[in-house]
């Protein structure tokens, strides 16, 4: 899953990116509305985790711009404001979900997820395929009832092959989902983490590669 965190108060936004890449989601952070405009459309988010007041564009500004381009990524809102009507306001502008300062980060966490699963085609929250049982909020993975230890990096990428049911998932798609921004879109990083998985996940071979298009779980 990738999401963008938007916050001003940079000690918050970077425990919130810290915290989210436990959960195996590429997090890229900005502090200000006006790098938020400049990221959404080039990188295509799930999520974003949107503060409502920011110096620059507002939120507010931010959730209007993407709503009027048609931007798919999922908009949960962050505010201070307790007040009924300021959450019903910040609904109205297009967000998806909205969450009140100070939060527990397990919420923030589940809202995260539940918005994820809503940014594409429907997926259960616990993810199945050829004997593998993926957890997504426990980061937890078996095969045939086997516990198996992956990292994170294994995670994200084993989740983008299991939400796509059989479909073949290219290596730029894993390289968007799985990492930042910081990424080399020229690295051999995909590769190396798809060996790794077939190493991890065992025999039978539960990976395929389909020759210059990308890989697939069969």
């Amino acid at each position: 899953m990738r999401v963008l965190v938007v916050e001003d108060e940079r000690v918050l936004a970077d425990a919130i990116g810290t915290g989210l890449r436990r959960y195996a989601m590429a997090v890229d952070v900005v502090y200000d509305g006006d790098a938020a405009l400049e990221r959404v459309p080039v990188n295509d988010y799930d999520v974003v985790v949107l503060d409502r007041d920011l110096p620059g564009a507002s939120g507010d500004e931010v959730c209007g711009w993407m709503i009027a381009h048609g931007v798919d990524s999922r908009v949960l809102m962050l505010t201070a404001a307790t007040a009924i009507r300021e959450r019903v306001a910040g609904l109205g502008l297009g967000a998806d979900d909205y969450l009140t300062k100070p939060f527990a980060f397990a919420e923030l966490v589940a809202r995260v997820q539940a918005l994820g699963r809503r940014a594409r085609p429907a997926t259960p929250p616990i993810l199945t395929r050829s004997g593998l049982r993926l957890d997504p909020h426990r980061c937890e993975l078996t095969r045939d009832g086997a516990p198996i230890a992956l990292s994170r990096k294994e995670f994200a990428v084993l989740a983008e092959l299991m939400r796509a049911a059989g479909g073949v998932v290219s290596t730029e798609q894993l390289l968007e989902k799985a990492w930042d921004e910081n990424i080399d879109p020229f690295t051999g990083v995909v590769r190396y983490t798809i060996m790794m998985l077939r190493r991890k996940l065992g025999e039978p071979a539960l990976i395929e590669t389909e020759p210059g298009i990308g890989y697939r779980i069969r």
